[in-house]
């Protein structure tokens, strides 16, 4: 990489953020955060991000990184759904990105960028292939695999958070019966648990209810099982909200993989994220993939 700054985007669905590194060092040089404003659409969340991109570049900046909480489609780079932001499906992001800023862009979902991050900076240094989980209000995930991210056909692996875990049982009321990760496993999907066992009085945002943990370290033992068997990481990285909360259960949580997993299938390190800004360093890690 050349001498000069990279920029890391974070594009949330409630604040958005930027981080300016030294492409050669990785030292962290500034960042800043402003509110996302989904709520006005995409094409008012675009200028608010294209602004702040303007204000946070230098005249050495030689590329950007963008990490969005949605579908992207590779290698065009472009949105295939983000459902937290009005209009901003089926965006060809990385085109209209290099055309108004000018400098190579590189398009990734949120959780590949936190697990780059994790796998190349974090947790997983020097682990060969590792598994990245975010959970706050969904459930993301990410492969890397020897350093680099793993996509899949059509750009759309590591969608852990859709992955069934209990097939038409959600644990709550909805319409929606798919018994996926994220129903059971995301930060609200704890809150609705404990609101729908009727003690609501229980829940600390990001936080597992006391009374559901049980039941909860089982489920998430059940989800690494999957991918365990699937994909055979070295190390599986949490981070989000409730994923950071789960920091005192990690051995409670290894003793349930244990009983479900294969009869001597090496089992993966279970770790929390380490990186400072995950997602903004993940995402201008992207650039060096190019």
């Amino acid at each position: 990489m050349p001498a000069g700054t990279i920029l890391g985007f974070d594009l949330g669905g409630t604040k958005s953020s930027v981080s300016r590194y030294d492409a050669e060092t990785w030292e962290l040089h500034v960042h800043e955060r402003l509110p996302t404003q989904a709520h006005r659409g995409w094409d008012v969340v675009l200028e608010d991000v294209l602004a702040l991109i303007e204000k946070v570049r230098r005249p050495d900046t030689i590329a950007i990184g963008i990490g969005i909480p949605g579908l992207v489609r590779q290698p065009e780079g472009s949105v295939v759904r983000m459902p937290n932001i009005p209009g901003a499906d089926d965006v060809p992001l990385k085109a209209i990105f290099e055309k108004r800023i000018g400098l190579p862009v590189s398009v990734d979902n949120d959780a590949n960028c936190f697990t780059l991050a994790e796998a190349q900076r974090g947790a997983g240094k020097g682990h060969s292939v590792v598994i990245g989980i975010t959970m706050g209000t969904g459930v993301g995930g990410g492969i890397v695999a020897e350093g680099r991210v793993f996509r899949g056909a059509h750009g759309f692996a590591g969608e852990i958070g859709h992955m069934l875990l209990q097939p038409g049982q959600p644990p709550f009321a909805t319409d929606d019966k798919r018994g996926d990760v994220e129903q059971f496993l995301s930060g609200t999907a704890f809150g609705k648990r404990c609101s729908a066992a009727k003690r609501p009085e229980d829940y600390l945002e990001g936080e597992v209810c006391s009374f559901l943990q049980p039941q909860v370290f089982r489920e998430i033992a059940w989800m690494c099982v999957s991918l365990l068997h699937v994909i055979d990481p070295s190390i599986i990285v949490f981070g989000g909200s409730a994923g950071k909360a789960l920091k005192p259960h990690l051995s409670a949580i290894e003793h349930e993989l244990r009983q479900w997993a294969l009869p001597g299938t090496p089992l993966p390190e279970l770790a929390i994220e380490r990186t400072q800004h995950a997602a903004t360093l993940g995402a201008a890690l992207l650039t060096c993939e190019r």
